[in-house]
Formats: C-alpha cells, sequence, structure tokens
C-alpha cells in the first residue's frame, strides 16, 4: 500500500500559489487519469518525457539503465504532481518519490491511483516554500514539469525548488516559451482551435523563455544544460524530442 500523506498548502500570497490556478485544476482533479480526458495530450506527451527523465537521471546518477528499477537509491520530488502521471512511473522505475501538489484533490486523486496500482508514493499537498520551512531533507532530483507557468512567482518558486536539490543533485524543469509559435500552437491552436485544452488552461503572460529558465537557475547555483526542445507531429500523433525549444523544451540544471 502507498505510504502517503496530506500537508495543508502555505497561505495564500505563497510563490507557488496562484489561486486561480489552483481551483482550475483543482475541478477537473478526477479526469488526470483518463486518456480520452481533459488530460489527453499530457498522456500523449508522457512517453517522450519520461524515457527524456529516465536517460537523464541514470546518466547523471552513473546508474544501471539494464536494471528492472534503474533508479533504486534514487530520492525524487515531483513538485506540482498533479494526478502523478510522473511519479507513478518515477515508483516504478525504483524512485523514492515524494510527489506535491497545492490542490488537494489532485493529491486526493494521485493517492487512490497510486494505491490502486500498488505503488509507494510519498503524496502530500503542499509547497515547496512548504517543504523548506519544515526541513525537508533535499532530494536527488527535483522535477519541476508544467508547473511553473502556473505559479504566482515563478523565479521564487524556481529558487525555493532548487534549495530543495542536494549537492550533485538536478532538477529538470519543463514548460512552454514565450514566443509567438508558442502562442499560436500552445495557446490558440491547442485550446480555442483543436480544443485539445479547456480554453484558459494557460496564460500566455507566463510563459517562460529557456534564457530565463537558467538565469534564474544560474543566481540558484545549478548550472543550466542546452535545452531540449519537444515536438508534436501531427501525421504519427506523437511528440519527439528535438532541437526546436520554439514551443515546449525541458531544461536541466545541476547542483555541484
Amino acid at each position: 500500500m502507498q505510504n502517503s500523506s496530506i500537508e495543508a498548502p502555505t497561505a495564500a500570497g505563497s510563490p507557488s500559489i496562484d489561486e486561480s490556478e489552483v481551483e482550475k485544476f483543482s475541478r477537473i482533479a478526477s479526469e488526470w487519469w483518463d486518456p480520452k480526458g481533459k488530460f489527453r495530450p499530457l498522456h500523449k506527451f508522457n512517453p517522450v518525457r519520461l524515457e527524456f527523465l529516465r536517460s537523464t537521471l541514470v546518466s547523471h546518477f552513473n546508474l544501471d539503465a539494464s536494471a528492472a528499477k534503474p533508479l533504486s537509491g534514487i530520492r525524487l520530488l515531483d513538485i506540482g504532481c498533479g494526478g502523478g502521471l510522473v511519479s507513478e512511473p518515477m515508483a516504478r522505475l525504483g524512485a523514492q518519490v515524494v510527489g506535491v501538489d497545492a490542490s488537494e484533490a489532485n493529491i486526493k486523486t494521485a493517492m487512490v491511483h497510486a494505491d490502486e496500482m500498488g505503488l509507494n508514493v510519498d503524496y502530500r499537498a503542499g509547497t515547496a516554500e512548504g517543504l523548506l520551512a519544515a526541513d525537508e531533507p533535499p532530494f536527488d532530483a527535483v522535477l519541476n514539469l508544467e508547473i511553473i507557468e502556473h505559479v504566482a512567482d515563478p523565479e521564487a518558486f524556481l529558487k525555493d525548488c532548487a534549495q530543495l536539490v542536494r549537492p550533485g543533485g538536478l532538477m529538470v524543469v519543463a514548460t512552454l516559451n514565450k514566443t509567438l509559435k508558442s502562442l499560436a500552437l500552445a495557446k490558440i491552436g491547442a485550446e480555442y482551435i483543436l480544443r485539445w485544452l479547456p480554453p484558459g488552461t494557460h496564460d500566455f503572460s507566463k510563459f517562460l523563455s529557456p534564457d530565463q529558465i537558467c538565469d534564474w537557475m544560474a543566481d540558484a547555483g545549478l548550472l543550466c544544460d542546452e535545452p531540449i526542445g519537444v515536438t508534436f507531429n501531427p501525421l504519427l500523433d506523437r511528440w519527439s524530442v528535438s532541437r526546436d525549444t520554439d514551443v515546449n523544451y525541458m531544461v536541466v540544471g545541476r547542483k555541484s
């Protein structure tokens, strides 16, 4: 059974909490694990993202890629974990996973699903700054995936997350670039034309460039790798890693 707990989120005004964003995702929390529902794009996106995370962690920590559970011994934080679409696969790969989200509804959905799958994930309703205030031990890896564009203060949030990375560890940030192409495809196209996402899912004013992310990482003591793009092929209905970072991208920051 799942070892899980619920920690109350910190008060409004925290860097991690944009109340309207928390409420938005809380309303559809029950749909996280429906591959044909409102989170269908994430289900499509997940395989390429998970493969990137697996290979990055195995390489960084010099792990055995051929092992059944190659991430055994890695303590990992999935911040803004939602319903657990990344937390669960990381746990299956052997990582000791702590999944934290500001929405208690999301956390309850994640807990129920992990229990049904027989997975041990430590889910908590809370925030990055809440973990720091509670003197949470640092993590080998912090996954900061598709969350920074939904928080109140992205710079403070990123730097709080960086404090939760142990020396020698890493953080992976995935988000949307602030380009006209991203506005056209990820906002207007995905929400209003293709209806992949509910209208209002994203706020273009909160999109961030890789340079901005890397500057904040550097300020927080992380060395930033070259950003990796993730692009969608509509003919194959498939996502893949790419050099094109104009829309979706991932960045790895490493702490010395």
